[in-house]
């Protein structure tokens, strides 16, 4: 965050997901990729990127919000972490990393959305109202049957009130 936060030119706001936040969180102790999004995109983040990517020998990937439908209020939901000078650190929505994981379906994923919820992160009326808000746009994201999806969520929430 600090080699980022000095080679970005401008204000930046920059949102961790999947295994970068289960490992700030402390939910595991390695990752293989780092999860960001950069909203809006300042100038030299991708060179800055490239160059972390190399240096630290990881991979860099796209978010949750390329997989699934974001929230309107994902940005209000979206956890600080951390601020460098002109660069905000986030951890992107919960709920909404929650849900791609649980879509995936990787049994590592649902390991991550149990912790999110035990270690109140997360709870089970957030992740249905979310799921609920952005089932409507699950049309435009074709790799996803809305039906096998909502029976996942349901499976994990009937799971969790056992």
């Amino acid at each position: 965050m600090e080699r980022l936060a000095r080679s970005v030119k401008g204000p930046a706001k920059i949102y961790f997901t999947g295994g970068a936040t289960a490992l700030l969180l402390g939910f595991r102790e390695q990752t293989i990729d780092v999860d960001v999004k950069l909203d809006p995109e300042p100038a030299g983040a991708f060179e800055a990127i490239a160059a972390l990517k190399n240096d630290l020998e990881i991979n860099v990937d796209a978010t949750t919000s390329d997989f699934i439908p974001a929230s309107e209020d994902w940005r209000q939901r979206s956890r600080l972490i951390k601020s460098i000078g002109a660069v905000d650190f986030y951890h992107f929505d919960f709920a909404l990393q929650a849900l791609s994981k649980l879509e995936r379906g990787y049994e590592q994923d649902i390991i991550d959305v149990r912790d999110f919820v035990h270690r109140s992160y997360l709870d089970a009326v957030t992740l249905r109202r979310t799921f609920a808000e952005i089932e409507p746009n699950l049309v435009r994201y074709p790799a996803i049957d809305p039906i096998s999806f909502k029976r996942k969520v349901e499976h994990f929430l009937d799971a969790l009130n056992t």
